[in-house]
């Protein structure tokens, strides 16, 4: 028998790192809905996960209460391998973009951009500097002295958008943010948050309701579904990065959309047969 040399063998790959746990957490809200059954999920640094499924199925629950924004009832969810309370206390950020740009509309752009700085104390000369970078990052670094009204839907999104990413986050969390805009506008706007993922090596946690828009963007797909919510299948795509407009007539974008067309389908079937 051959002899197998020690520089022939390959090292030992180290496993990801977990940047999200879920570790079999439920919400029971105080009127007994039971807005999510017990949840376990674990997404990886770098993953760029999407939550998909019908309405009430709990996809923005879950997304709040990765964020801490709201408790669950039972179990628990880590944040790099720490409780989310503590996640202040780590070199870790996680920020969170809602669905409307929720901006201040007495305020330029560069003020509602830099807020979560001035709320953080951070110095004006290194806030506005951050401000600026985060501006660029989304093509916005001319409007830094317009007022909302003056923007138009996409813009004020990309706004949002550079708001959470100012906090220089490791983490993002994204509930259904193009879902209000035009296809044109968020198509390009999803082909623009997949290049700030990859440049800034984001791990993304994105929540839609768009089939098409999952597939694009997702290297995983959790469906889930309703009544009351829970995790029902989970799907990788496996496609190359960078992805363009041109993958989404393919006939693998195709195969992908169809799979979770029928997985959808499946989920909201379930939905009516827990209603009856």
């Amino acid at each position: 028998m051959n002899r197998i040399e020690p520089h022939t063998l390959a090292p030992p790959v180290a496993p990801a790192v977990p940047a999200v746990e879920v570790l079999s957490a439920e919400k029971t809200y105080p009127n007994g809905t039971q807005a999510l059954l017990p949840v376990d999920l674990s997404i990886a640094e770098g993953e760029f996960v999407t939550l998909l499924g019908p309405s009430g199925c709990g996809k923005s629950t879950l997304l709040k209460m990765v964020a801490g924004m709201l408790e669950p009832t039972d179990g628990r969810l880590l944040v790099w391998r720490k409780p989310v309370s503590q996640l202040h206390d780590s070199a870790r950020r996680m920020s969170f973009v809602f669905q409307s740009p929720t901006l201040m509309p007495w305020a330029s752009v560069q003020t509602n951009v830099r807020l979560p700085l001035d709320l953080a104390g951070v110095p004006r000369k290194e806030a506005d500097a951050r401000v600026t970078e985060s501006l660029a990052l989304v093509g916005l670094e001319k409007f830094a002295g317009a007022l909302p009204r003056a923007l138009s839907g996409g813009m004020q999104m990309r706004v949002s958008i550079a708001r959470g990413l100012v906090t220089q986050p490791d983490l993002l969390l994204m509930d259904e943010p193009f879902g209000a805009l035009d296809e044109i506008t968020r198509h390009r706007l999803d082909a623009d948050l997949l290049e700030l993922w990859r440049k800034k090596k984001l791990t993304v946690i994105f929540v839609t309701h768009s089939i098409h828009e999952a597939v694009f963007l997702s290297s995983r797909v959790v469906m889930m579904a309703a009544r009351p919510g829970r995790v029902v299948e989970q799907f990788q795509i496996d496609e190359p990065y960078p992805r363009s407009a041109d993958f989404m007539v393919t006939p693998e974008f195709a195969k992908y959309a169809k799979r979770l067309q029928d997985s959808l389908l499946r989920a909201s079937q379930g939905d009516e047969e827990h209603a009856r």
